[in-house]
């Protein structure tokens, strides 16, 4: 899929931009959508690990060269124990800042210019290049309809689907969607975490914390 070399909770946030505008949709959960996105990805590469249901660092020396994930990382490390979903709602602002800043340095964004003597905030960031987030939608929409088995999706391209579709973002899939592809969804869920039972109930609660922190999100 489109920026493979890009983080999951990079691909997650550029998902959730509606290119016809643009502007970003499901504000609401983008926070908890890409904070999410970062726990599942750390779980996949086996950096964050499950002890008792507990989220840990099974390496307190690792990096990943991204400083999205290697963020996260250091801000479990730093605090007291804590279980999985509540990661996915604690301090989301600090992960979705770090995906913003990666993004524009990475040209995908551009960050919105100060006001008249900085007595305002920002503007809000914009695409740089819409084309390719358009064929990331495009792909992801693909995955969902089923254009390949689930066996042959990748676990990184699994977990996108299956979390975007987990926060009803609608450039991926529509509340009628969601219905007509709910056991694509979640085979591709637990494709998301097919590397062993741990990591399967890791990507499960991680995903049930999404859905609930984007429905309480609706509802408000």
């Amino acid at each position: 899929m489109s920026h493979g070399s890009t983080s999951l909770p990079a691909r997650l946030y550029l998902l959730a931009w509606d290119t016809s505008g643009p502007c970003l949709t499901g504000a609401t959960a983008i926070a908890c959508l890409v904070r999410a996105g970062a726990l599942t990805e750390l779980a996949q590469r086996g950096l964050l690990v499950d002890v008792e249901g507990i989220a840990t660092p099974a390496d307190l020396d690792a990096e990943t060269g991204d400083p999205v994930l290697d963020g996260l990382l250091e801000l479990v490390e730093e605090s007291m124990p804590r279980p999985w979903s509540t990661w996915v709602t604690l301090h989301t602002g600090i992960t979705l800042d770090a995906v913003r800043a990666r993004l524009v340095a990475q040209g995908l964004l551009r960050a919105g210019r100060k006001r008249a003597l900085g007595l305002l905030p920002p503007a809000d960031h914009e695409l740089q290049d819409v084309r390719a987030v358009e064929a990331l939608q495009r792909e992801a929409r693909r995955v969902l309809a089923g254009g390949a088995p689930v066996t042959e999706v990748s676990d990184r391209d699994a977990a996108l689907v299956a979390l975007a579709a987990a926060a009803g973002l609608p450039t991926v899939v529509t509340e009628a969607e969601r219905e007509l592809h709910r056991e694509r969804i979640e085979a591709l869920a637990d494709r998301s975490g097919a590397a062993s039972p741990a990591l399967h109930r890791v990507v499960h609660e991680v995903r049930s914390a999404l859905v609930a922190a984007a429905t309480a999100g609706a509802a408000g």
